[in-house]
Formats: structure tokens, sequence, C-alpha cells
């Protein structure tokens, strides 16, 4: 225990409540933070007003994120260097500042070095040159394979005899080729104008699209999107998260070598489950950061504005209401980083796991958000605040990377597993 001998305000920083940051990160997410401040907000905020077609539009100001963004110098060579519970600090600082500047650039940011990650990850010196300083994207959902993309178990989940869903985007492996024909959803973060993508998708190796039990054969591949035969839709129009270019991306016998495969038959399944086990981890900082803007532009507004001859702040109710925002702040971000610890660190994650996270903290940051307009009252309506984007923003992610109800479902699931194999019956 230690003891004080004086009453002292506790220690604050940018993230809140936290245990003192050595020098190196403290300096990375001071950079950060400037980063989002002076880049993202602005940004953000004149991207929101612009239709999505102008956002994806040659000139447009859009592109200028990668550009600033490459000045910081974060890339994931950075991060391996670092001890491994230090990286995993570090890398939620990072996330957490891109949320609290734009929770549409934040997530774009991730989405766009999601297949250098991967090429990093499987040390191919082939695909990690090809995806060097590409914006990418992540190709997993279909428009008739939404959530089915996460059935793993066919006896617990699937209509008993039938094949799972082979989805509206596919591959035959023929040689040393792989055709790829299909579309992707609309909610492909970055599908509008991503230069490279890595995706996954069902797969025929010669004896069919199934599995004995149903299960789809899968494959995961980076592509690039400048080949013959990939075309786009028109981005998607949205009510939030304007600043994120999504749409559809088609292929029509697109070909591409099967050394650009990252997971063949065997490995697709654990590929997968790694790969989404990281993925809604960084949703999870992003979000940190949403809750944690809404939470600050209301004790500033509640430092301004008067009602009933005093100012917002000085009512107890209105202190009550920051405080509980507070708690859900503090609350979101231990769930983040325990989440991404668990993803980065653990011998054996689970997407089911991790995905609870994202869950966790979008609802609270949902909850957050409006909460926040609410103490803004009817200007919190009015585009003259920036809450009300906020708000926008974070209803977005309640169904983005996951439908958060059938995220939790699945984590029941997972318990029903796990209890199966002996957990909990002590």
């Amino acid at each position: 225990m230690q003891l004080k001998t004086q009453l002292t305000l506790p220690h604050v920083g940018l993230t809140g409540f936290e245990t003192p940051l050595s020098e190196e990160e403290g300096a990375i997410q001071a950079s950060v933070h400037r980063f989002a401040r002076e880049v993202l907000r602005p940004l953000g905020a004149e991207l929101d007003k612009m239709s999505a077609d102008d956002v994806v539009a040659l000139g447009s100001p859009y592109y200028s994120v990668f550009t600033e963004f490459a000045k910081l110098g974060l890339s994931p060579e950075l991060l391996a260097e670092l001890p491994p519970e230090m990286a995993v600090r570090v890398e939620s600082l990072i996330g957490e500042e891109l949320g609290w500047g734009d929770a549409g650039l934040g997530v774009s940011l991730g989405a766009a070095g999601f297949p250098l990650q991967m090429a990093t990850a499987t040390g191919n010196r082939e695909l990690i040159d090809l995806c060097t300083g590409k914006i990418g994207c992540w190709v997993i959902t279909q428009p008739d394979k939404g959530s089915d993309v996460q059935v793993f178990d066919m006896a617990r989940e699937w209509v008993p005899g039938q094949p799972g869903n082979k989805g509206n985007l596919w591959a035959q492996v023929r040689g040393d080729d792989i055709v790829i024909n299909g579309q992707c959803s609309a909610w492909v973060s970055n599908g509008a104008v991503a230069q490279v993508a890595l995706c996954y998708m069902s797969a025929d190796y010669g004896n069919g699209f199934f599995e004995p039990d149903g299960r789809p054969n899968g494959l995961s591949v980076i592509v690039p999107l400048d080949l013959p035969g990939v075309a786009r839709g028109r981005p998607l129009d949205k009510i939030g998260q304007r600043a994120l270019p999504q749409g559809e991306i088609y292929f029509d016998n697109v070909r591409v070598p099967k050394r650009y495969a990252v997971a063949l038959q065997d490995e697709y399944y654990g590929n997968m489950a790694s790969t989404w086990s990281y993925a809604g981890t960084h949703m999870s900082q992003v979000f940190t950061g949403v809750a944690r803007a809404a939470f600050e532009v209301a004790l500033q507004y509640c430092h301004e504005r008067k009602q009933g001859g005093r100012l917002l702040i000085d009512h107890q109710l209105t202190r009550f209401r920051l405080g509980d925002m507070l708690r859900r702040v503090e609350l979101s971000r231990a769930t983040a980083r325990r989440s991404l610890a668990f993803a980065r660190l653990s011998p054996s994650s689970h997407p089911y796991a991790t995905a609870s996270a994202k869950v966790t903290v979008t609802e609270e940051a949902m909850h957050v958000a409006g909460e926040a307009l609410q103490l803004f009252g009817g200007a919190g309506t009015s585009r003259e605040y920036p809450i009300e984007k906020l708000v926008r923003d974070a209803r977005a992610a309640l169904i983005e990377d996951g439908e958060n109800r059938v995220l939790t479902m699945r984590l029941g699931l997972l318990a029903q597993q796990l209890y199966a194999e002996g957990w909990a019956q002590q």
C-alpha cells in the first residue's frame, strides 16, 4: 500500500486513470493524439458532410489521411520490436486515439493495413512487398453470407443434413492458380478504394465446395485489386462513419497465383479464427475512443451551459450522469485491452471470446454517446455540435464487424462447447 501525507487529485492522462506510461509510450500517445486532433477530427467532420461518391473521388481530402498517418512511423514492425505486454498497451493507446479523432477514419486506417499485417505474419516477402504502401481491405462478408461466416460448429449450429452456406464469393484451385468469382458485400471497409484485399471465401479444390459434414471448404488469399476481372460497386451511403468508404467488389474469373494464398484447405478455419480473433479487438480500441470523445464533449458543455441559474455541472444529477459515463469509458478501456492482450498473447485465442469485447465496448459507446446527446438537450440534435455525429458513428458499430446479438449468442455457444469439454464443472 502506498501512503500519502496529503489528499491530492488522482493522476489522470489522456486515457483516464492510467498506470504510468514509459517515456516511449507517452511519446507515441502524444504524437497519435496530436494527429487525431489536428488531422482526423477536422478531416472526419469535412468528409461527413460530403457525398459517398465525393469521398472516394480522385482529389478527395480522404486520401491525405494515409500520407499523414505514415509520417507517424507506426508500422507493424515497430510493435513487433516491443516487449509483448508493452506492444499490447501501445497498440491499445493508438487505437483509442484514432477512435477519439474519428471512428470512420480509425476503422479505415486499421483495415488499410490488414493485408500487410497478414503478409508480415506469414513471413512471405513477396506478399509483404505486394501490400506495402497500399490501401488494403478485408473481404469476408458477402450479401447472402453475413453472420454465416462465423459458423464453425455444424452439429450445433446448422440444419442437420444440409450443406453450409457457400456464399456469393468462391474460388477454384486449379494447379498453380486460384480463379475467383462472385462478389463481397457493400459493407467491406475500404472496399470502394482499396488497392489490395485479404480475401476469405469458399473454395473447390477439385472435390467440391463442402466437407463431409457440410462445412464449406475455404481459402484465404491476398488479391491485388488491379487484376483483370475486378470491378467495384458504388460506395455505400450511410448514416454514420461516413468517412469510411465501404462498397462491393466484384470478381469475374480473376486469376491469382496460388503462392498468394495465406491459408489453404486444411489451414483455412484456423487462419480465419486467428484473423477474426484480432479484427474485433481493433473495433474495441476505436470505440473506446468514441466513448471517451462523447464523454469529453459533454463534460465541456456542462461547464458552459446554464440551467436553473447554475451551470449544468453544478447540478447533482449532472454529476451523477457524468460519473456514470466516465465509469463506462473506463470499463470499455479495460475490456478492450484485456481482449487485445488475449488475442495477441494467448496461445489459443478464439474469435467468440474476443468478439464479446467488441459487443461490450460498442454497447457502452452507444450508451455514453446517447447520454451525452441528452445532456446537450435540443442543441445536441443540431449539426452545430459534434455529439450528433458521434451518436451516428457509434450506432453503426453495433452491427459492424458482427451484429452484437449474434456475437453474444456465439459467446453462449462457446460456453456450451467449453462446458462439454469439462470447463466450469467444479
